[in-house]
């Protein structure tokens, strides 16, 4: 993975001209004309469009491309979900664009297709037939690398509600796990290997940050557990707890005076001294320094 991480920028610096420019606009123009073509003519009128192994095969070779132009709305009364979804993808895409470059964008969104074709193909060429409308887990893979680069970013779910993008993104995981699992429970190989493969673009992509972002949280629990590393929260409260049980917090190793005895005194440690020792104003400058 990590060699095909390092192809895919070497690739991308190398051909800055690669791609399509504005991707994402032909994009959702495309789903915007479908969903129409499908309000109103009806889908036998976009039929043609989808992917089907069985027509590619009797050389419909369109369907290879045209099938991600699905928006996955096919009634009048969806029309603000899709006005949702589109802007919503036309946004995360041309940021990425911006982010990554046309070459490398285009890169990332041409893999999720190609990928997606394989495993139509696969599935079709071992079950006689298989039928993929959208690219939904195309767009799910990139909403996952917007998350990626931009977690912090907040959406607002149902249009007043703020939510970081990368929580929204945990849920989409969760949710893409379990259509997984019941894909599989229901014995649809096509629907369990989808989105899996799809993904595998997102995987390499961000295997470099993927790897990073493990090393560094295994790295933070291991200085966590360290014995050299001082638990400032467990510190505090056994401090506060001992403070409580002698009832003062700082005592003159000199004079023995307090601060509770003498609230107005002020109290140091010094620094020359061995170990922690507090003195007061009186005595922090007349000592003997401790030396063990």
């Amino acid at each position: 993975m990590k060699k095909l991480n390092r192809a895919v920028d070497r690739f991308a610096y190398n051909h800055p001209n690669f791609g399509i420019p504005n991707l994402m606009k032909y994009i959702v123009i495309g789903n915007a004309i479908v969903y129409f073509l499908i309000v109103f003519a009806g889908y036998g009128a976009v039929s043609f469009l989808a992917f089907d192994w069985n027509a590619i095969l009797h050389g419909e070779i369109w369907r290879l491309v045209t099938f991600i132009f699905f928006p996955g709305f096919y009634s009048l009364n969806q029309a603000i979900w899709l006005v949702f979804f589109l802007h919503l993808y036309y946004m995360i895409g041309t940021t990425l664009e911006r982010e990554w470059g046309t070459a490398k964008f285009s890169l990332y969104y041409i893999s999720g297709v190609v990928l997606t074709v394989i495993t139509g193909a696969v599935i079709g060429l071992l079950s006689g037939g298989a039928h993929i409308t959208g690219a939904d887990y195309v767009n799910q893979s990139m909403f996952f690398a917007f998350a990626m680069l931009y977690p912090e970013t907040r959406f607002l779910l149902f249009f007043f509600i703020p939510v970081k993008v990368k929580w929204l993104a945990w849920f989409d995981a969760a949710l893409f796990a379990l259509a997984v699992v019941q894909s599989l429970l229901r014995g649809n190989i096509l629907g369990a290997l989808l989105p899996i493969i799809a993904l595998l673009n997102f995987i390499v992509f961000f295997w470099t940050n993927i790897t990073d972002e493990i090393a560094w949280r295994r790295g933070r629990a291991k200085h966590q557990t360290s014995h050299q590393t001082i638990q400032f929260k467990a510190a505090a409260r056994q401090q506060k707890k001992r403070e409580e049980e002698r009832g003062y917090r700082h005592k003159c190793a000199v004079c023995g005076r307090t601060d509770t005895e003498w609230p107005d005194l002020e109290f140091r440690y010094c620094s020359r001294c061995q170990g922690y020792h507090c003195f007061c104003q009186e005595h922090i400058f007349n000592h003997v320094h401790f030396t063990e």
